[in-house]
């Protein structure tokens, strides 16, 4: 098999798309989470915990929604709801531990979200994926 064919065949292949479309769902979702999170945070003043927690809540209906019907192509159910919600609650909680440590480490509460994006998206890609693609779901 020729390089080319290969990138064709991985082009083309259900889980490099399921991937692309996750990463789009995903910069929207946080994008969403970021703005939210800096308004209350730099703009009104809240807490950067109490911030975050707003901005993941909105960013998690939107998120359900296209994780279901565009990244894996399933019908929302509420076992899938549930499950999305547990998957989510985990990473929700790796968010405020990253970051209050990257807060720590010295990064401001403007930038500190930045880093911990990083450090939770991969894992969340892994939970939600488990979750949504599950045929006992």
């Amino acid at each position: 098999m020729s390089i080319a064919q290969y990138i064709d065949k991985i082009w083309h292949s259900t889980q490099f798309r399921e991937v692309v479309r996750f990463g789009i769902v995903g910069c929207v979702a946080t994008l969403i989470q970021y703005a939210i999170y800096y308004l209350f945070n730099q703009c009104i003043g809240w807490g950067a915990t109490t911030s975050l927690t707003i901005g993941y809540i909105i960013s998690f209906v939107f998120n359900f929604f296209l994780s279901n019907y565009f990244t894996f192509r399933t019908k929302p159910t509420v076992k899938k709801g549930i499950g999305f919600g547990m998957s989510h609650g985990i990473n929700y909680l790796l968010q405020i531990v990253f970051l209050n440590l990257y807060m720590w480490m010295g990064l401001s509460e403007k930038f500190a979200p930045i880093p911990m994006f990083l450090t939770v998206i991969p894992i969340n890609f892994l939970l939600v994926r488990f979750v949504l693609k599950s045929k006992r779901l």
